[in-house]
């Protein structure tokens, strides 16, 4: 069980920052992550790409992995951050369940957390996206660390953990298992 003295770091949300958020959400680190460092490497994306898009007034704003004012940055961005640390996503098939996914030991030895991509709905149904959650193991108690609560949220035990990923994955969501890069 965890102690009562362990400190969990959890960053609100803010504009549509999610991404950001779960990445230093998931480091429990204030600051793993900036904006500044997010779009640094959105922009080197656009750079490394061989089939650039043609600039129009609207790149200024919108652009192919973020929006500069709001966020809201893609896969290509977390993926790229995460390689930067030292980390590997692997993509957890979604017409597998959740239950072979090893959240105990063993295989996850190597299980820094797990981020999960999920549609949303907001502002009464005006507004459809997607959100970034992520999901941290800290002192052997599973917590969900989503930024829309307003504090961390613990499970109860591994199960509960696999029936939250397994009602994510039936809503549409993507589960993406986040390891320790073993090259």
């Amino acid at each position: 069980m965890a102690s009562e003295k362990t400190a969990i770091y959890h960053e609100r949300q803010k504009l549509q920052f999610c991404l950001l958020h779960s990445l230093n959400n998931l480091f429990q680190q204030k600051d793993a992550f900036t904006r500044a460092s997010l779009n640094e490497i959105a922009e080197k994306l656009v750079l490394d790409d061989p089939d650039k898009q043609t600039w129009t007034p609207l790149s200024v704003v919108f652009k192919p992995h973020h929006n500069s004012l709001t966020g809201n940055y893609d896969i290509n961005v977390l993926i790229a951050a995460l390689e930067k640390r030292g980390k590997a996503v692997v993509w957890h098939d979604r017409r597998n369940e959740a239950a072979s996914i090893d959240l105990d030991g063993g295989d996850s030895s190597s299980l820094t957390g797990i981020v999960i991509n999920v549609p949303v709905t907001r502002y009464a149904g005006i507004w459809k996206g997607r959100h970034w959650i992520t999901l941290r193991k800290i002192d052997g108690i599973w917590y969900n660390l989503d930024s829309d609560f307003k504090s961390p949220c613990s499970f109860e035990d591994s199960e509960e953990v696999r029936e939250f990923l397994d009602r994510i994955i039936g809503l549409g969501g993507e589960v993406l298992l986040v390891k320790d890069d073993k090259e």
